[in-house]
């Protein structure tokens, strides 16, 4: 509500301004008030005198002033004699005095004569009383004559009704300077974050217009904290830092709390930890939940539970459910499974998808599987991935042929959403129904995201359908790494000891004898009795049979039926007879059918030959 009316220019001239750049001295203070002084006095003569102008500029002056009884008497004679802002001005003074009926009388008047201020005031009286018709009309003639405060007002009543004809009048304030259009316009358009500061899972992911972050701009260089918050959000997003720290910190200097804990969160990123502290604390004492779990996760990783108890507890009594899950997780930690199931199973029942998850976890380790699987179930619904993922492993442990479909289809939805080992159970399952296109999809996407059993398996998929290597012109074969040797590579690479034995034996194929040796002692050594067999067979070739008797002797306690074969042969050859039978009968017993077969022929002969 402008509260000078029609005259408010009039008194933002440089008439009571001082020049810019100077701080005015106590002589010059004494002659602005003389000046003031003697004008108020020259107006009270006029006044006297029947002059309705002077009349309405000294009750504006006055009620500027807040001197309500000189002003009243002034403006009443201007607007008796038809003084438009004197009309306007004296509405203003009546509202304020508590006189809105007698109020809105003189608004009219004024309204009528043309203001487009009296306009705008008229309007707001008549929404407060609920005539919307009536309200809309004011408003509207006070936002075609160019009134900002109008065009705001209008927007905003239209917008409240739902009509699109909101946004033309919200961004005509905006255009003409109102902060607050500027904001909401902003906000109309940007689709990129709900609200920022709030928890992480809620936040979008696509990048705010051009034309919002305009809008932001400029409502935050006219002094709106919150524009100020989002702008400070938006330059994060995209990798500006340091301008958005600035941002947040002029929206923080402001009282916003978010965005003191927002940039708690960027000093916090750049290892400043004690300075993000003191912001959150900044902003946990004004009630922002966020911070406050922020100061407790800081003082957990400190060890200071008690500490951190407490600012999770504050931050569940400022409403914000991840204190609770927090409290959980602490519980857990120090092995109070009670209060952790507690503390889970309030954040669960407020809608916090993880602590139903983590609740679910918790009654699934102590045993209680139907008590787990609704509250995964909720979890997943709510959109967990790991929960859906859980749910997967839950259904895959029983056995009928309806979990194991139900199984499918959660490990689908979490691999739909980026869970790694989720592709890979899809895959797995979809080789298994012969599905070897959609197998391979999902494969990639696991291998993709970092497992190396996914990598493998991918693969055993592209060997299966590898052609033969051509053959070189002279009889020799030409070698060009294949995909499928990548990935094997790969899988080794992060430990895999099948992919370390198959990476062995293509070494070994092309004749590269030291980097086969390389896998298959990686392997050997990781456990698998394969490489170790294959190991010994290398060794074996190269001359160095006792060593592979060493490499053979692992594989066979491992139970590999071949390397005891192997050792059963060395040990014969040796004459060491009875070791040889020993190790012959361990290959009978090991299999498989052909390995059982010749090694129970070697006992027999063996035995035959000590009986001699």
């Amino acid at each position: 509500m402008d509260v000078m009316g029609d005259k408010a220019t009039l008194f933002e001239t440089g008439r009571f301004v001082q020049p810019s750049g100077e701080e005015p001295s106590r002589d010059e203070d004494e002659m602005g008030e003389a000046t003031e002084d003697t004008e108020e006095v020259r107006l009270g003569m006029a006044a006297r005198t029947g002059d309705a102008e002077a009349a309405s500029v000294l009750g504006a002056m006055l009620l500027r002033r807040g001197d309500l009884d000189a002003a009243e008497p002034q403006l009443r004679a201007a607007a008796s004699a038809g003084d438009r802002p004197a009309a306007n001005n004296l509405g203003v003074l009546l509202h304020q005095r508590g006189y809105p009926d007698e109020a809105a009388v003189w608004w009219r008047i004024a309204a009528v004569a043309g203001s487009a201020a009296a306009a705008h005031a008229l309007g707001r009286h008549h929404r407060e009383r609920g005539d919307e018709p009536a309200a809309e009309y004011w408003l509207r003639q006070s936002a075609e004559q160019g009134h900002v405060l109008g065009a705001y007002a209008l927007a905003d009543l239209l917008e409240h009704r739902g009509d699109s004809r909101s946004a033309y009048w919200m961004r005509a304030a905006a255009e003409r300077g109102h902060r607050e259009a500027a904001y909401r316009l902003a906000r109309s358009l940007d689709r990129s974050d709900p609200e920022p500061g709030g928890p992480e899972e809620e936040s979008g992911t696509e990048e705010a217009s051009p034309e919002a972050e305009q809008w932001y701009r400029q409502a935050a260089a006219r002094g709106h904290r919150r524009a100020a918050l989002h702008l400070g959000a938006i330059l994060e997003k995209r990798g500006e830092l340091k301008e958005a720290g600035r941002w947040y910190l002029t929206s923080a200097k402001d009282g916003e709390a978010r965005a003191a804990c927002a940039l708690g969160f960027l000093l916090r990123d750049a290892g400043d930890s004690e300075s993000a502290a003191v912001w959150w604390l900044r902003a946990a004492q004004d009630g922002d939940g966020n911070a406050a779990n922020a100061l407790g996760a800081l003082h957990a990783e400190r060890g200071e539970t008690q500490t951190a108890e407490r600012w999770y507890r504050a931050a569940l009594d400022a409403g914000d459910d991840n204190g609770a899950y927090n409290l959980g997780l602490l519980c857990a930690e120090q092995g109070r499974t009670a209060q952790a199931e507690q503390w889970y199973r309030r954040a669960a029942y407020a809608g916090h998808r993880e602590a139903a998850n983590a609740l679910a976890i918790l009654l699934l380790r102590g045993g209680d599987t139907s008590g787990a699987e609704p509250w995964f179930s909720k979890a997943a619904e709510a959109g967990s991935v790991d929960a859906a993922f859980n749910l997967g492993i839950l259904h895959a442990g029983r056995d009928t042929a309806r979990d194991s479909e139900a199984a499918v289809r959660w490990y689908e939805r979490a691999a739909a959403a980026g869970h790694t080992e989720a592709a890979l159970q899809v895959g797995i399952a979809r080789l298994r129904e012969g599905d070897e296109q959609t197998a391979e999809r999902h494969l990639r996407c696991a291998a993709g995201g970092g497992s190396a059993e996914a990598a493998y398996r991918l693969a055993t998929v592209l060997d299966a359908r590898r052609p033969p290597e051509p053959a070189h012109e002279l009889g020799e074969s030409v070698h060009h790494k294949t995909e499928c040797e990548e990935w094997y590579e790969r899988a080794a690479g992060q430990g895999h000891r099948r992919a370390q034995v198959r990476v062995g034996m293509l070494a070994a194929a092309r004749g590269d004898v030291v980097e086969a040796a390389r896998w298959y002692r990686a392997a050997a050594e990781a456990g698998s009795r394969n490489g170790a067999f294959n190991l010994g067979l290398l060794l074996a070739r190269e001359g160095s049979e006792p060593e592979a008797a060493v490499w053979w002797t692992r594989a066979a306690d491992a139970g590999h039926g071949r390397a005891a074969l192997r050792l059963a042969l060395v040990y014969a050859r040796r004459g060491e007879l009875a070791e040889g039978q020993r190790w012959a009968a361990r290959a009978v017993e090991l299999g498989p059918v052909e390995v059982a077969e010749r090694a129970a022929r070697l006992r027999d002969a063996l035995r035959e030959e000590l009986s001699a």
